[in-house]
């Protein structure tokens, strides 16, 4: 399942453009890195961890739970 969602971006005015983002459902992440953009739902429970090398986003991890 892929949860990353390429958005366009104006990176001479950090302006996202994407009318399909509901802001209103639940928490969500941007990640921004050497101008491309990505958007992720994040889980209801667990972590999400963005990880750098070189100070580039390498990957975005995803670790849920679920109440019992």
């Amino acid at each position: 399942m892929v949860r990353l969602r390429d958005l366009k971006i104006d990176t001479r005015f950090i302006e996202l453009q994407d009318d399909t983002i509901d802001l209103k459902k639940g928490s969500f992440a941007i990640v921004l890195c050497e101008g491309k953009a990505k958007f992720t739902v994040l889980p209801p429970h667990g972590e999400t961890k963005i990880v750098t090398h070189q100070g580039k986003v390498k990957r975005v991890k995803f670790d849920e739970g679920e109440d019992f």
